[in-house]
């Protein structure tokens, strides 16, 4: 399987809608309800909020594709644009999606991977990440790649708060 990467633009927001939709659909909508997933779905992903999000100088999103299909994307975060304050030396996976069909492909990892790339050649000093507390393959995954649990914060689908651990890794 050949995986290609993509940094996204302006251009891309109605793909970088569609495939934010179906990955976060597909994986929290077992687990979730109808109405908090709807209401979650049309606050983070909605064209307006990705924009904004795009235009940011201090995050970057990427797709990955797999035989030329788009299987997923990777949002990454720096500086202000982070959902935490966890300081100028530091790097934020926001998100790391993948398509069902191409998940345990290797794909997440590739995505991980560049993620840790940007973070060294940005002379960052730690990695951080927030997974729901319900999503154990995402955690074992982190835990695989070093990660640590340090922390915790609320997370909100639609009125129903949701804790988010807050995983570490430190490159330095």
């Amino acid at each position: 399987m050949t995986i290609n990467l993509k940094k996204c633009t302006i251009e891309d927001l109605p793909v970088l809608q569609k495939i934010s939709y179906e990955t976060f659909n597909e994986t929290f909508k077992h687990q979730n309800s109808l109405e908090n997933m709807n209401s979650y779905l049309e606050r983070a992903f909605n064209l307006k909020q990705l924009e904004k999000e795009i235009l940011n100088i201090s995050s970057q999103f990427f797709f990955a594709y797999s035989n030329n299909e788009i299987a997923g994307y990777l949002k990454i975060n720096t500086n202000d644009a982070q959902s935490e304050k966890m300081g100028d030396e530091s790097l934020e996976i926001e998100r790391i999606y993948i398509k069902n069909k191409f998940q345990k492909h290797g794909i997440g990892k590739y995505l991980f991977n560049k993620a840790m790339d940007i973070a060294v050649e940005s002379n960052k000093q730690k990695i951080w990440l927030g997974v729901w507390d319900k999503n154990e393959n995402a955690i074992a995954f982190y835990e695989k790649m070093g990660f640590i649990q340090t922390g915790a914060h609320s997370f909100y689908m639609g009125d129903e708060e949701q804790i988010d651990f807050i995983m570490t890794k430190t490159l330095i």
